[in-house]
């Protein structure tokens, strides 16, 4: 199953992902059920987290991860949005969580706006349908 979904905030407008059951089932139901969903940006290197009211454990986690991945991270119950290097990674193409992620969609559209993205802005996640 997929979802459409738009990213909003001030400094990029809107973004369009794809969230999909096909990795992490239950973390992927988990979300859409919380949709919609928003918080504050926190940044770690290339990546953009923050806390969401969803509790799940690891599901098919994963250390490394492609660009544009959205996923779930079970130690800080967070949504992340990688789309370059972390301070973890190992050489400069690798993107290394901090801990292995539910991996639970894809950005669609331009990734280079998410360098926009400022500590503690507003983040939104609905759907897009």
């Amino acid at each position: 199953m997929k979802v459409k979904v738009r990213i909003k905030s001030k400094s990029i407008g809107e973004l369009t992902a794809e969230l999909t059951d096909e990795f992490s089932p239950r973390t992927f139901n988990e979300v859409v059920r919380a949709l919609p969903i928003e918080g504050l940006a926190n940044l770690w290197g290339n990546e953009i987290y923050f806390a969401i009211p969803v509790h799940v454990p690891e599901e098919n986690a994963v250390e490394v991860v492609e660009k544009g991945t959205i996923a779930y991270w079970p130690p800080g119950n967070s949504l992340c949005i990688f789309w370059g290097p972390t301070p973890a990674s190992r050489h400069r193409d690798e993107i290394r969580p901090a801990s292995p992620v539910n991996v639970i969609g894809k950005v669609l559209g331009d990734l280079e706006v998410l360098n926009k993205v400022r500590f503690r802005e507003k983040i939104v996640i609905e759907r897009a349908e």
